[in-house]
């Protein structure tokens, strides 16, 4: 069997996308990985998603994959570990084994936030600890944060949250900020932002409910001192999911798929949405409405297939 359109991936942009493709009459199947529903599965409170004043993460993908259900769409819990876009149809190997056919594919598989590692950081992870200062930032209100890093994704994410914070502490461990973003000038003199240079973060602390203060270490004495903080932002860049695809689909320098009018990948019939080609918005309604154009796009797609 080949099917019309495979997605790998399940959040936003894969579940979106397969929503369209099933409802649409195509023979859809969506590949969804070791996480069903995507990142969102590990969010709690979501406040930014339209028609939902708050959700919890996981109840708006199981929600999402409901609907995909509804219309048609095979969902499959099968990492795919190899793909062969050399020839239609194309193949797609997953862990199990399994050889799938199909005539067109979305890429949904998204960007993991890279994290510091150190201790706490997991222990406190949504609870004060976030990577995301457009989803999280109005839970900081009126409170102290810390920005770890000093990057473009850094300088933004102070810019965004010296909106909404009473004070917003940069630690990077540089003696410089290495971001080339024209935002960073709005918060080197921005009132409510701090640096502190050639440091970084050792240790998250709380009192096991939220996180309460933050290590920092002095890269050059090495001498460690505590930050009392409500909130600490990870931003230190992301890693797209794209290792399977390396030497058949172009990339930038990052690793982002490439693409070219809107959706399409260096290969015809191979389409891609949400993380994995968007380094700059990374929202889950930019992610859905990319994976919306996907599924129209290869769509579009097998209809020239039908005519040749």
């Amino acid at each position: 069997m080949t099917y019309d359109i495979v997605v790998i991936g399940s959040g936003p942009a894969g579940l979106t996308a397969g929503i369209y493709g099933s409802r649409a009459g195509f023979k859809t199947l969506i590949l969804e990985g070791n996480l069903p529903g995507g990142q969102l599965m590990t969010t709690t409170l979501v406040e930014n998603w339209p028609g939902d004043l708050s959700v919890q993460g996981p109840d708006l993908m199981d929600r999402m994959r409901s609907h995909a259900k509804k219309y048609g769409a095979e969902l499959v819990q099968d990492p795919v570990v190899a793909t062969n876009f050399s020839q239609q149809p194309f193949t797609l190997t997953t862990e199990s084994g399994k050889t799938i056919n199909t005539h067109t594919v979305i890429i949904a598989t998204g960007a993991e936030h890279k994290k510091l590692g150190c201790l706490g950081e997991k222990d406190y992870f949504n609870k004060g600890v976030s990577t995301c200062a457009t989803c999280d930032g109005p839970f900081f209100r009126d409170k102290e944060v810390v920005i770890i890093g000093g990057g473009n994704t850094a300088v933004t994410e102070a810019e965004h949250l010296s909106h909404l914070a009473s004070k917003v502490t940069v630690v990077h461990i540089l003696d410089q900020l290495t971001a080339n973003d024209p935002i960073k000038n709005k918060i080197l003199n921005h009132p409510k932002v701090n640096f502190v240079y050639n440091t970084t973060v050792v240790e998250m602390k709380g009192d096991g409910n939220k996180l309460t203060e933050v290590v920092l270490e002095n890269q050059k004495t090495k001498e460690r001192s505590t930050l009392p903080t409500d909130g600490a932002f990870v931003a230190i860049g992301f890693n797209p999911s794209t290792k399977i695809f390396a030497g058949q689909l172009k990339t930038d320098a990052y690793g982002y798929l490439v693409l070219e009018n809107q959706t399409k990948t260096s290969v015809p019939g191979v389409f891609a949405a949400g993380d994995v080609a968007d380094y700059r918005y990374r929202q889950a309604v930019t992610a859905a409405g990319m994976g919306c154009m996907a599924a129209l796009d290869a769509q579009t797609y097998l209809g020239s297939l039908d005519h040749k």
